[in-house]
């Protein structure tokens, strides 16, 4: 049974797709399709059924998954430890939203090449949905999360922490300065958020639900700076992570409302999947986010 047919194997079953694992793998389809044949005539047993062009695996197709992502890990293990004292080496993607991302790029990005200059890292932005459908098709190492807590048996919560949000304006806004504001009060005015269904736009859409209530913006979009840039020059309310609006409300240029009628859980999460192995250099990635994305946003 050759390694690589069972990498094959492991990237159509986690993708369901024999066309996604050619293109994750650099091979022709029909590569991918002679090597799951192959293990098929191996093992005497059919892998993969074939239905109005989509696949599912076997039961026998399940078993062999779980004895090649073992021998994989296995095999991988072995070989970081071959080179355990060489400098962590490779490629780590990882999915973030928006507002995340832009703010690893801006704020950690230098340190951490300086730092392990032989690590390419690989942003991509997604919503939550987004996001855990790539790490149960491994097609990424790791998300960061803000949005509701998340917890589940498949996902290792590397680090997690709840964040402060705030309905926020602009300093001279009539409403800054008032004391026990109900969402009422506020609802009419224009509201500047990020996309809909994404992330603590969605918790705050949910809690306002319970409420029987709804929010219609007047602008939708998952760029926080302008955001915060647009807010600052008088025009309307938002709600956002306060690592997005600190610095603006410290130059005096925002200001929190207090909104007491609304309560949103919005957690920051760094997970991954509980069969992913850990490398020496995704090691060496999660350990950084840890402490410079949790403990300075």
């Amino acid at each position: 049974m050759e390694l690589r047919n069972l990498r094959t194997f492991q990237q159509v079953a986690e993708q369901n797709s024999f066309t996604a694992a050619a293109n994750a793998l650099g091979y022709s389809q029909s590569t991918v399709s002679f090597q799951i044949k192959q293990l098929e005539q191996e093992l005497a047993c059919l892998l993969f059924e074939r239905i109005n062009h989509t696949i599912t695996l076997t039961e026998q197709g399940r078993h062999l998954l779980d004895y090649a992502q073992r021998v994989l890990h296995m095999t991988e293990e072995f070989q970081q430890n071959m080179h355990e004292n060489s400098e962590p080496e490779g490629v780590v993607h990882i999915v973030t939203p928006d507002s995340i991302c832009e703010t690893m790029m801006m704020s950690h990005y230098l340190d951490f090449y300086e730092k392990y200059p032989n690590i390419s890292v690989k942003f991509s932005t997604g919503d939550t949905v987004d996001m855990f459908r790539m790490l149960d098709r491994n097609e990424a190492d790791l998300i960061l999360t803000l949005d509701s807590h998340v917890y589940s048996h498949d996902y290792i919560i590397a680090r997690e922490e709840r964040m402060q949000m705030h309905f926020v304006t602009a300093a001279g806004s009539k409403y800054v300065g008032k004391k026990a504001l109900s969402i009422r009060q506020i609802l009419h005015e224009p509201f500047l958020l990020t996309e809909k269904g994404m992330g603590y736009r969605r918790a705050l859409d949910n809690a306002l639900e319970k409420m029987s209530l709804q929010v219609q913006p007047i602008l939708e979009l998952g760029r926080t700076d302008i955001l915060t840039e647009i807010l600052s020059s008088g025009v309307g309310i938002s709600f956002l992570p306060d690592f997005v609006t600190k610095k603006t409300v410290e130059e005096g240029k925002l200001a929190y409302l207090d909104v007491v009628d609304v309560d949103v859980e919005v957690w920051k999460q760094l997970l991954y999947h509980r069969n992913k192995w850990i490398s020496h250099t995704l090691r060496c990635f999660i350990d950084y986010v840890k402490q410079a994305e949790f403990s300075n946003p």
